[in-house]
């Protein structure tokens, strides 16, 4: 079995890969259990050693759109493909033709090239796009519904919710048609992430709970009331492996699948901070008001129905203190102190 990765150098996408690496067999849209073979992995960036010192590996580095037109990635040989690569929020709002180039153009692009290698090979790869919270939105003059729904129709207010919405729909389209076996999931706010801030509005999100830890300060633009909707990385990837392998008469529809959130409040965060790891943690946090960052974050729905998820057996992290204890567990070396008992 062969399968694709793009973003693979990211965090999700290095633990997916290590994930699939080491897994063993795996049904794909339940099919019977085949050992990888291979395992594409795409990004920018090369991926980290552990992942190219292993023989199925095979890393393919530069823009997705270039090495597709330039016939440098391949698809015609790949039995499934999970979408990971994307611009991010506050960089797609900054830069329109940025995020239509990552988000729209590359992502058609990778489609169009997954039906032509589903007509070379005789067999539809299965296509896992990861989309995002950020399609939900309140329309001007419209307030956010209190709990959104798996049928909860997408109404964006940013250019990322935005081109993820289209690219949600280039792949029912596609799996309509038969072209691919689509299956797209919206991710929520991912946290606690490792490594360094990225380009993300929720980007603070995985910031006031690593840089304390790790003995650092760390800027929070939005005020303490301020709700979100928070999954760990494994908890994410159980959604993308689920896709993966849920055979379809169980996935349901093409219709994207809001994987499962943990409803927390950027203070309540804070608090569980300083009970883990000291008030003097909590300290490290600057209450710094950004009035663009809270109004795509503040736009953005905190209370997920994962009605579809649940059905596949996914669940959310029980609490904030789950996802701190996870970080720390997976990452030991960025604490500057254990954390409390």
């Amino acid at each position: 079995m062969r399968i694709l990765v793009t973003g693979a150098a990211g965090f999700l996408g290095t633990r997916l890969a290590r994930t699939l690496l080491a897994g063993g067999p795996i049904s794909l849209a339940g099919a019977p259990a085949q050992a990888i073979t291979a395992l594409r992995l795409t990004d920018l960036f090369a991926p980290p050693a552990d992942l190219a010192a292993d023989p199925r590996v095979q890393a393919v580095t530069g823009d997705l759109g270039t090495l597709l037109a330039e016939g440098r990635l391949r698809l015609d040989d790949v039995d499934a493909v999970v979408h990971l690569a994307s611009a991010v929020s506050a960089d797609c709002e900054a830069d329109l033709d940025l995020g239509l180039r990552s988000n729209l153009a590359g992502s058609l692009a990778l489609l169009q090239a997954a039906r032509q290698g589903g007509i070379a090979s005789g067999r539809p790869p299965v296509f896992v796009f990861a989309s995002s919270v950020a399609v939900f939105g309140a329309a001007p003059g419209h307030a956010l519904p209190a709990l959104i729904e798996d049928e909860h129709l997408p109404t964006p207010q940013g250019s990322y919710g935005i081109q993820k919405f289209m690219v949600e729909q280039l792949v029912a389209d596609f799996s309509r048609r038969g072209l691919v076996q689509g299956r797209t999931v919206r991710l929520m706010t991912v946290a606690v992430r490792p490594g360094r801030p990225n380009g993300a509005a929720s980007s603070f999100v995985s910031g006031m709970l690593r840089e304390p830890l790790a003995g650092q300060r760390c800027t929070v633009p939005v005020a303490p009331e301020t709700a979100v909707a928070l999954a760990s990385p494994g908890r994410t990837v159980a959604g993308l492996l689920a896709a993966l392998s849920t055979p379809a008469a169980t996935w349901g529809p093409p219709t994207a699948v809001n994987l499962p959130a943990l409803t927390t409040t950027v203070g309540e965060m804070a608090r569980t901070l300083a009970a883990l790891a000291g008030p003097e943690a909590a300290a490290r946090l600057d209450w710094v008001p950004d009035a663009r960052i809270t109004a795509i974050v503040g736009g953005w729905p905190a209370r997920i129905a994962a009605t579809r998820a649940a059905g596949l057996g996914l669940q959310p992290d029980a609490s904030v203190a789950e996802l701190l204890r996870a970080y720390a567990a997976d990452h030991p070396e960025a604490l500057a102190q254990p954390l409390r008992a």
